[in-house]
C-alpha cells in the first residue's frame, strides 16, 4: 500500500457509544409511547360511575390489548438498559432474556430498534452508521433466533 492511500474501518469506540445511546434513547420514546397507548385504553374501558359496564367481550379483549402493550414497553426498556452492555452479542441475551421472562417473543424488539435508528438526528454520520449497523445486527439475531 503506498503511504498516500489510507484505509477506513468501521465507526469508533466513541461513535460506537453514541450509536448505543441513540438506540437507547428511542427505544425509552417507544415505551413512552406504548405506555401512553395502554393507559389510554385502559381508561377508555373502564366505565364512568354510575355508568353501563358495557359488553364484557369488549372489555376483555381491551384489556388484553392494555396489558400487551405494557408488556411491550417494559421489553422496550429493558432493550434500551441492555445498549450499555459491551458488545451485539450481550445485547441480545439481555433482550432474549428479557422477553422469555415476560412470554414475549424477543423479535418484537427488532422493528423499534429499526424506527430508534431512523429517527437518530446527528451531524455525526459516524454514530449514525454505528446507530444503524447495531440496529441492523441486533434485529437480525432476534428475529432469526439465532
Amino acid at each position: 500500500m503506498m503511504e498516500d492511500e489510507m484505509e477506513f474501518g468501521g465507526p469508533g469506540p466513541e461513535s460506537l457509544a453514541l450509536g448505543a445511546a441513540a438506540l437507547a434513547a428511542g427505544l425509552v420514546r417507544e415505551a413512552g409511547a406504548l405506555a401512553g397507548a395502554a393507559a389510554a385504553l385502559r381508561n377508555a374501558l373502564v366505565p364512568l360511575p354510575g355508568g353501563e359496564p358495557g359488553d364484557v367481550r369488549r372489555v376483555k379483549g381491551g384489556m388484553s390489548a392494555v396489558g400487551d402493550a405494557a408488556a411491550r414497553a417494559t421489553l422496550a426498556l429493558e432493550a434500551a438498559e441492555a445498549m450499555a452492555l459491551a458488545d451485539d452479542a450481550a445485547r441480545v441475551a439481555r433482550i432474549r432474556d428479557a422477553a422469555k421472562r415476560m412470554g414475549l417473543s424477543a423479535a418484537v424488539i427488532a422493528p423499534m430498534l429499526r424506527a430508534a435508528a431512523l429517527s437518530f438526528v446527528s451531524d455525526d454520520a459516524s454514530a449514525r452508521v454505528a446507530a444503524e449497523g447495531m440496529a441492523t445486527a441486533i434485529a437480525a439475531a432476534l428475529e432469526g433466533g439465532a
